[in-house]
Parts: structure tokens; C-alpha cells; sequence
């Protein structure tokens, strides 16, 4: 059987992928963000996953504004990253696993989630950046690649209940595959901010304390705010906290935090890398 080892959460700025684009990492400015990945690379090394389960939001690349599905499924043989404008490109190809995407879909439509099931997809900074922050020396991927988008861009957005129990389905659908493949999930954004408007550069470090406080022994402490919520506490860009809470869904074990990094700011945003190890999975 397959088990869900941990999950990863982290942000995806377009600003880090220059920044390892230009060697910058130990740079005084980046050298405490990039140095939040220590634990992760440890970790990864020792756990050694077969399968990575992407929450992230697509940023126009695949998905714009005409047609912005709400939840949307990588189904694909394999998925290419391209640059959005931001100058960000060449990072490898990333190899799929269709069966599991479609074993995946079949349980979160049993379960009346309606996703937009998606045979050929790109992806964007949002998990090009976070995979190449957690392997950054790897010649290729050492993983296959489910990707899942969520709609954080046009509203109306889902609601972080919808989202956490989203992420719930997609858990039940890892714990009853028959591979026996090691898995972790990611979710990747935020924390706060905004990048437009009067509240431009607008950084909620108490809420993002409370995001990161409760992810792993109380996350449903963060459904209590609604979608609009979060963007009145954490800035329009700072609704990514979504993908963290859809991620945190789908890990239904005994979860623990392992490691945890905060750094303001990178680019007007407050960043953060958090680590939790599922130790155990449940059957419900």
C-alpha cells in the first residue's frame, strides 16, 4: 500500500527563481529564506518519495480568467514548465503519473467534487519554483508528478472547508492506491500579501503566525475565516493560503511539524517553508 510520509509547504515567488537563477542564495538578503530548506533536503534525502502531489494556483499559464475551473487535475504522461514573463525558464520536464491522477479524480467525484480533468497541462512558477527550492541538485526528477490547481485568482473563490475537505478526498484517494509507492504532498503560496492597490506590500505577520501555528495539530482552527476573510487579513495574494490548507487535507495520519522557516520580506511578501511528517494514516 501506499503511504503519505509528509507534506511540504512553502511559498513560490517569482523573485526565488531569479534568485537561484543568479546563485544568490547565500546572498544576505536570500541567505534566510533558502536557508529554510536545510531540513527539507534531509528529510527528502532520507524519505526518498516516488510520487509528489502538487496544490498550487496556475497564474495565467494554463488557466486565465475566460475559463478558470475552481479545482483542476493533472492527468498527463508528463508536464512542462514554461516562463510566464518573469524570466524564469529551463527548469527539466517533470514526468506524470496518469494512473493515479485518474484513480484520484474517480474518488474526489465520488465524493461530489467537480474537477477539470486535464490530459495535457503546463505549469507555472507556482510549482516549478517550490520543486526546484526542494531539489535543487537533482540531474532529474527523482519523482512522479500529480499536479492539482486551485482557483486563489477569480472570484468567486472556494471556501478554505471546501478546500481542507477537497484535500481530504484527494487523501482518501492516496490511502486506498494499491502502489506502493512513498508519496508527499505540497502546498505552495503566500503567506501574506498583495502585489496591487492602496494595500500593496501589505504583510499580516500575526495572522501568518496563526496559519503556521495550527497547520499541523488544528487546521481546521483555519477554516474558521472565509475566502474573503483571509484577503481582508492577508492581502489578495495572500488567499494562496488555500493550496496550504487543500495540502494539509490530504495528509489524514497522526501530523506532526518537523521543521518551520518565516522570513520578511522577499519581494513585498511575507515567506515561509514549513515541514510535517504524516506518521500514521487513518481509515475514514
Amino acid at each position: 500500500m501506499s503511504t503519505v510520509a509528509g507534506g511540504i509547504f512553502t511559498s513560490h515567488v517569482p523573485g526565488i527563481g531569479q534568485a537561484i537563477d543568479k546563485g544568490l542564495q547565500q546572498d544576505p538578503y536570500w541567505k534566510p529564506f533558502f536557508d529554510g530548506f536545510h531540513p527539507v533536503h534531509e528529510w527528502l534525502a532520507r524519505e526518498k518519495p516516488d510520487v509528489l502531489v502538487c496544490f498550487y494556483n496556475d497564474h495565467g499559464l494554463n488557466f486565465f480568467l475566460d475559463a478558470m475551473p475552481t479545482f483542476a487535475i493533472g492527468a498527463a504522461e508528463g508536464y512542462s514548465h514554461e516562463d510566464e514573463g518573469w524570466g524564469i525558464s529551463g527548469y527539466k520536464p517533470y514526468s506524470g503519473m496518469p494512473e493515479l491522477s485518474w484513480h484520484i479524480i474517480n474518488q474526489v467525484v465520488g465524493d461530489e467534487f467537480d474537477p477539470t480533468m486535464c490530459q495535457k497541462m503546463l505549469v507555472d512558477h507556482a510549482l516549478a519554483i517550490p520543486v526546484e527550492l526542494a531539489w535543487p541538485d537533482a540531474k532529474s526528477w527523482p519523482f512522479k508528478l500529480v499536479p492539482i490547481a486551485i482557483n486563489t485568482v477569480q472570484f468567486p473563490l472556494p471556501s478554505p472547508k471546501r478546500c481542507f475537505e477537497f484535500g481530504r478526498s484527494v487523501g482518501r484517494a492516496l490511502e486506498s492506491w494499491q502502489g506502493d509507492e512513498k508519496i508527499v504532498v505540497m502546498g505552495t503560496g503566500g503567506l501574506s500579501h498583495q502585489l496591487e492597490g492602496e494595500r500593496a506590500g501589505h504583510i499580516n505577520i500575526e495572522y501568518d503566525m496563526f496559519c503556521m501555528d495550527h497547520l499541523s495539530r488544528d487546521p481546521e482552527a483555519l477554516l474558521q475565516h472565509s475566502s474573503l476573510d483571509i484577503v481582508d487579513l492577508a492581502g489578495s495574494q495572500g488567499v494562496e493560503i488555500l493550496n496550504w490548507i487543500a495540502a494539509r487535507g490530504a495528509m489524514r495520519g497522526s501530523v506532526t511539524e518537523y521543521s518551520r522557516n518565516y522570513h520578511i520580506p522577499i519581494s513585498n511578501t511575507a515567506t515561509a517553508t514549513m515541514l510535517l511528517e504524516n506518521h500514521a494514516t487513518v481509515m475514514a
